[in-house]
This record gives C-alpha cells, structure tokens and sequence, in this order.
C-alpha cells in the first residue's frame, strides 16, 4: 500500500499511504509541523497494564476533545491506537492544541517513548499540525 495515489477527480490528487503511522494517511504536498513534546498526563489513573506491551513507539494516538471535562474545558484525551485511555494532554499545555482543534486543524499525536516507574508509566508523545 505505501506509496500508491488514488485519483479522486479529473485533476485531483487524492490520499496517500505514508510510513508515519501503520495504516495512517499523509495529505499530498502536507506539511506537518511539530508543535509540541511532552508527557501523557494522567497515566497513574488509568489501569494500563494489559495495554501497555502494545503500545509502541511510533505508534499513532488519537486526541480527543472534551469540551464538557468538568475539571479542564480545554481538556484533550490521550487514547492508544486501540482506543484505549491513555490520558490526557497536560492541562498547562493544552490551551493552544485545543483552540486549534476546535477551529477543526488536523492535529495527529504518536508516541516517542514509554518507561515504567514502579506503578506509573511515562508515555512521552509528540503533536504535530498537519496542514494540506
């Protein structure tokens, strides 16, 4: 699959297979920018001990809003590519990743790295913009 094109009208490029995460699409002529590094916040809560050996670094997450978060209205979960918790964008640095997605920008997440410390797990990630 990596690599083919599909038109999708006369004149059109249409999606196109990429390598950043399994089976995810990159846009043709894109340009994703990197705009922020950090930890997953909240992994304490979440019992992650059957997901864990699943995830992998590389993988691609998936963030979603949560408007109605009765602790953060900024809040943005952290889910595996499995749909599982994960937890959330830290709430000192969501302000800004959640104003964009509420403007609908395509923001993608994947995960860099994990670490167990005695019953935590570091899940340290990656958020990028994707703009065609």
């Amino acid at each position: 699959m990596g690599g083919d094109l599909t038109l999708v009208g006369p004149g059109h490029l249409g999606l196109v297979v990429g390598p950043e995460c399994e089976g995810g699409l990159a846009l043709p002529y894109g340009r994703r920018v990197t705009l922020l590094r950090c930890r997953v916040a909240g992994t304490g809560y979440a019992d992650l001990d059957e997901e864990e050996p699943k995830l992998q670094p590389g993988e691609c997450l998936v963030l979603l809003r949560e408007p109605s978060n009765t602790h953060d209205p900024l809040a943005i979960r952290v889910l595996s590519s499995r749909r599982r918790k994960l937890g959330y964008v830290p709430a000192d640095r969501n302000e800004v990743l959640a104003r964009l997605m509420d403007a609908g920008k395509r923001l993608t997440a994947a995960l860099v790295s994990k670490e167990w410390d005695g019953a935590w797990l570091h899940l340290e990630m990656e958020i990028a913009l994707e703009e065609v």
